[in-house]
């Protein structure tokens, strides 16, 4: 039985809040230069206290507010910044988002992009705490733009890292790793200060956590520790040991857990960090927990209830105090272990957070159950369904809101009067449901037997849930697959552009995104003289050695048939025409399967750089894979084995896009478009155009 679900999700909401919060020493290099002022100085100490003991940065900095009104624009910026960052760790978001926003309005009216950035970050960070997840993307999107505009790399890093989360929130993975990469690097050009480097590696670890890499997640977590270690930085020497726990839970490494959690708790104690300590004893109750360690959960638990009492933190003394109680109950003590679980089932019903109190209600059953209680189980599992569907409810209620600001009169009434037959046959369901619960629960009570019985059905009926949970995440994922490559498949990638094409025309100077389409030569040969299966064995190889001759950033798509498409969001201006070698090269690289060695293979090639601009016009994705199809079907017609590609369009003001769409040839005869040739190995010269 898996234990304490409260818990793992009250500790991933607190790892999403240092998430976002993490970058804050990045803005402590900026702020030394202000030189060593008494006021420049409290205010460095002030705000390096702010990630990790935010109630007494808080305190410092609402001391300093009257004379940051007329300070100097740099320390006026941090100022606002550490603030709001303090704010938001104490958990008050309101105050939090308005010292986000006079930021914001700050950096507008004296069109200071530093300061318009980082109050955009600010509150992109606290937009996602309160759950507001589109406006959070918005304001992150709109802060990296704004800091590529600034030379203060600091600032860059924390808004290429703010981007690089919220595509992880997207789902579009590669988009993330890239931006995230992109912060590493950029940090581990910073001389004589680490902290952007810890912070970006934090990050990108829990990146590769929530993406199931775990080797990866390793690969980053040990640098990432030895940075912290070199600092003999408490804080982020706790963070990166947060990660180590983080990691070894999700493999089961109770020992190796507890080993770092332990660390982590004298680190947090020593420095005064009250707040992350809390969190610390919560996640070492939890640990415990999972190895059914009753007795030390138990004590652990009761040590979080205290701490989180003294900070005054409501979340982490519910979570506490469940798992207080599922301590309790596993020992048998089941009137204590009941008295703990209702007191922090308490506390969520009075905040109103009906998903997590479905969770906990869901564990409070499972843990009766364990221990025996049937009819408490039966309590616990009835209230469960209550809360669904209430929850049910007011999802269709939204929906219905929804539609009646979208759709005209006449239209949504009739969708209105249809979601409310709906919504009544769903109810009339759920109270014949409810009725039939109830006899059960009066069979329960009278008979002992039929009570446990009871209990039976409802453990199989949760562990076929969560298997189809399970199942259903599986097949999310399988969804934007193609099943025979395991490549991104055609109508995932146009989701993906579709959703954040505009996000990802933003491009480092010097870089520029790309599009190649390619086509195996003769494929049609290769089903004919060696069957099926080895054209399949061919496509297969194929799709493995694009993997490794592009990066883990780029997107790699089976276009259709024997078509590949790669998107490659950041490369090199000048560096096309050598992806276009290094792609007709792997294909053509003898096979390591044994299926596919004795054919041979070769690609035609078409690219196209995207962005791109014809006659004052952005072309769309669609045209330039329409471009780079046609440039493809060049290398066809001149020999294949070779790549055609766009490099530009030398006079775009003067050329219309409609010219150049309908025949690229033509138009590189004209001289109105420039074309790259780029041939393969063992080729005869590509003919110029005449």
């Amino acid at each position: 039985m898996a234990f304490s679900v409260l818990s793992q999700l009250s500790m991933r909401a607190d790892r999403g809040r240092i998430l976002r919060c993490c970058a804050l020493a990045l803005l402590l290099h900026p702020l030394a230069a202000c030189g060593a002022a008494p006021q420049a100085e409290r205010l460095r100490e002030a705000g390096a206290m702010a990630r990790f003991v935010p109630d007494e940065a808080s305190r410092r900095l609402r001391a300093m507010e009257w004379e940051m009104a007329t300070a100097p624009a740099p320390l006026r910026t941090d100022f606002l910044y550490f603030y709001s960052t303090a704010e938001r760790g104490i958990g008050d978001l309101t105050h939090a988002l308005a010292l986000a926003d006079q930021l914001v309005a700050y950096g507008r009216r004296n069109k200071d992009n530093v300061a318009l950035a980082k109050g955009l970050i600010g509150r992109a960070n606290t937009l996602y705490l309160r759950e507001d997840l589109a406006a959070s993307h918005a304001a992150s999107f709109e802060a990296e733009r704004v800091a590529r505009a600034t030379a203060d790399v600091p600032t860059q890093i924390m808004a290429t890292i703010a981007a690089g989360q919220s595509f992880e929130e997207q789902g579009d993975y590669p988009a993330a790793l890239a931006r995230l990469h992109a912060a590493v690097d950029m940090a581990s050009r910073i001389e004589g200060d680490t902290a952007p480097l810890a912070s970006a590696l934090h990050v990108l670890v829990l990146l590769y956590l929530n993406m199931g890499e775990l080797d990866k997640g390793w690969e980053a977590q040990r640098e990432s520790l030895a940075v912290a270690r070199k600092m003999a930085s408490p804080g982020y020497l706790a963070t990166a040991l947060g990660d180590e726990y983080a990691l070894a839970v999700e493999q089961k490494d109770f020992p190796r857990a507890r080993r770092a959690l332990f660390e982590a708790l004298g680190l947090e104690r020593g420095m005064g960090a009250r707040q992350m300590a809390t969190t610390t004893l919560v996640d070492m109750s939890d640990c415990y927990l999972k190895e059914r360690r009753f007795r030390e959960a138990q004590a652990y638990a009761a040590q979080a209830l205290d701490a989180a009492m003294d900070v005054r933190s409501n979340n982490d003394a519910a979570t506490a105090r469940v798992n207080l109680g599922q301590a309790l109950l596993g020992q048998g003590r089941l009137a204590e272990g009941k008295r703990q679980f209702e007191a922090g089932l308490a506390t969520y019903e009075k905040q109103g957070d009906k998903p997590e109190l479905l969770a906990v209600l869901r564990e409070y059953g499972g843990a009766l159950e364990h221990a025996g209680d049937y009819k408490g189980a039966v309590d616990a599992y009835d209230r469960e369904r209550r809360l669904s569907g209430e929850i049910f409810a007011e999802q269709r209620q939204k929906a219905l809101l929804e539609l009646q600001q979208k759709y005209d009169a006449e239209n949504k009434q009739r969708r209105i009067d249809a979601l409310r037959e709906a919504n009544r046959a769903a109810i009339a369901a759920l109270e014949h449901h409810r009725a039939q619960q109830r006899l059960w629960w009066l069979l329960a009570a009278v008979c002992a037997l039929a009570a446990a019985v009871v209990g039976l059905l409802y453990r199989k009926v949760r562990r076929a849930n969560a298997e189809l949970e399970d199942k259903n995440r599986q097949l999310q994922r399988q969804g934007a697959l193609d099943p025979l490559t395991l490549l991104y498949n055609r109508g995932h990638f146009q989701d993906v552009m579709n959703r954040t094409g505009d996000e990802r025309r933003s491009t480092g100077a010097g870089a520029v995104g790309a599009l190649f389409l390619l086509d195996l030569d003769h494929f049609k040969s290769v089903n004919d003289e060696h069957g099926h299966a080895a054209g399949d064995a061919v496509l297969r190889t194929v799709a493995h050695k694009l993997r490794q001759a592009l990066r883990e950033t780029d997107m790699i798509v089976r276009w259709g048939g024997e078509e590949f498409l790669a998107f490659l969001p950041d490369v090199a201006r000048d560096g096309l025409d050598d992806v276009a070698q290094r792609i007709l090269r792997c294909v053509a690289a003898p096979a390591a399967d044994e299926c596919s060695a004795a054919v041979p293979v070769s690609a035609s090639v078409g690219f196209a750089p995207f962005p791109l601009s014809v006659g004052g016009v952005s072309l769309t994705w669609e045209q330039a894979v329409g471009l780079a199809d046609q440039a493809m079907y060049l290398a066809k017609a001149h020999g294949r084995n070779r790549a055609y590609g766009v490099r530009g369009v030398p006079d775009a003001a003067q050329v219309s896009i409609d010219a150049i769409e309908r025949d690229l040839e033509q138009a590189w005869r004209a001289g109105w478009v420039e074309l790259a040739v780029v041939q393969g190995d063992a080729e005869a010269p590509v003919p110029a155009p005449g």
